[in-house]
């Protein structure tokens, strides 16, 4: 099976779960962070999913998660709304702290969702706070080979295709995977190779998901000129 249809696969494997996923939308006019869905890039994800290729599958996938910025400013957000449940309520005004707390609240996340199937360590958590660009969010690590795995779900319909060409340039390949429109970008080096792919509405154009992958590669054996 193909990485990327593999990929396709894994998100409707997460689905269901992720729908299920307990939260409420806090009341809304909340001091939040900015973050819109084009303050994201892929090529980003990529340092982080090789160090956790390297790493078992919880520490691998708390290392993604902990070092994502969409994470990071969503979770930022929730701890400002301050919900009555959560206490006692961080400094706003102290932005070390705040980090810190935030951190804490990705721990805490990475204990609360962790599940492992098929041989992969894996987190998957809903986005629900409003306004934000993401809805779902997952990170996966297989147990048994130097992969690792990030996904998000876009929020809404508002980020297209000439979007995601305008800020990565033309795709390496584009398929048709079911009833999506996959744009496929890649960085490929002597240590690994990483893909990301984007699954687009061919109607509209919206980006619904995209999923970043990176395998390592095994070192090459020098040859022997005798």
């Amino acid at each position: 099976m193909k990485l990327e249809k593999f990929l396709i696969l894994l998100f409707f494997l997460l689905a269901p779960l992720l729908s299920n996923a307990d939260g409420v939308p806090p009341p809304g006019n909340l001091a939040q962070a900015q973050f819109s869905a084009d303050d994201f890039d892929w090529r980003e994800m990529v340092p982080y999913l090789l160090t956790a290729a390297a790493l078992p599958g919880e520490q691998g996938v708390k290392t993604v998660l902990e070092n994502c910025k969409v994470l990071r400013v969503y979770v930022g957000n929730e701890i400002r709304a301050c919900k009555p449940d959560r206490s006692p309520c961080p400094a706003k005004s102290d932005s070390s702290a705040l980090e810190n707390d935030v951190s804490k609240r990705i721990d805490e996340i990475v204990q609360e969702r962790i599940f492992h199937r098929n041989q992969k360590a894996i987190v998957d958590y809903t986005l629900t706070l409003r306004p934000f660009p993401f809805s779902e969010i997952a990170a996966v690590k297989s147990e048994n080979h130097s992969e690792a795995y990030f996904m998000l779900t876009f929020a809404d319909r508002s980020y297209t295709a000439a979007d995601v060409q305008a800020k990565y340039g033309a795709p390496y390949d584009t398929d048709v995977v079911q009833w999506y429109s996959v744009f496929k970008y890649r960085i490929e080096t002597l240590r690994y190779t990483s893909k990301a792919v984007f699954e687009t509405d061919p109607i509209d154009g919206a980006v619904l998901k995209v999923s970043i992958s990176l395998k390592t590669k095994r070192p090459r054996k020098e040859k022997n000129g005798r």
